[in-house]
């Protein structure tokens, strides 16, 4: 790994912590809050590809659990893994994973401007909806003690949030694909 690949990644865990500076949205029904973190992982994926995407992802991860308040809401620390949203930030790490990799096989440079933001988005909901909800929901079942038809359908409250998050995250790696042309090859 180049010292260029670390700081595309470092980069872009900084921009993970950053969107958890945002205060959450806890919904009352569910306990897993509305954050805007998830969008930084979908953007890791798409923008960075499936390697770096996920080490941005490993690094937030690593910082969260050293003790440091890089959560949305200030959380952080070894407590942050024993949560009913642990499933999520586990998610995370396949989000990024699966998100990096389709944009990578899906998106390529002579494509028109539509094809590579339809790329992009369809990454991103596979990885940071399908994917993500998966680890999720599974494990807020066991977590939290509740059926699985009903962590299925409270999660359910979110998709429309991070099918625009989906979105973004398609504008933003057909930005950079467009914009900056420099960046190595999505890996």
């Amino acid at each position: 790994m180049s010292t260029r690949d670390l700081v595309l990644s470092a980069l872009f865990a900084a921009i993970i912590v950053a969107l958890g500076l945002l205060p959450p949205i806890t919904l009352g029904f569910i306990p897993v809050p509305i954050t805007a973190q998830s969008l930084g992982v979908m953007m890791a994926g798409v923008v960075l590809g499936a390697r770096r995407g996920t080490i941005a992802v490993l690094i937030v991860l690593v910082l969260v659990a050293i003790g440091l308040p890089v959560l949305s809401g200030g959380r952080g620390g070894l407590a942050a893994f024993a949560a009913p949203t642990t499933g999520f930030l586990i998610g995370w790490v396949f989000a990024a994973l699966t998100t990096g990799y389709i944009s990578q096989t899906v998106v390529r440079e002579g494509q028109s401007a539509f094809a590579q933001t339809a790329g992009f988005f369809l990454a991103a909901v596979m990885g940071g909806v399908v994917v993500l909800y998966a680890f999720g929901i599974v494990y807020l079942t066991f977590a939290a003690g509740i059926d699985f038809s009903k962590a299925f359908l409270g999660s359910m409250a979110f998709i429309p949030g991070d099918i625009i998050k989906a979105f973004v995250a398609a504008l933003v790696g057909r930005a950079v694909m467009a914009g900056y042309p420099l960046l190595p090859a999505r890996g």
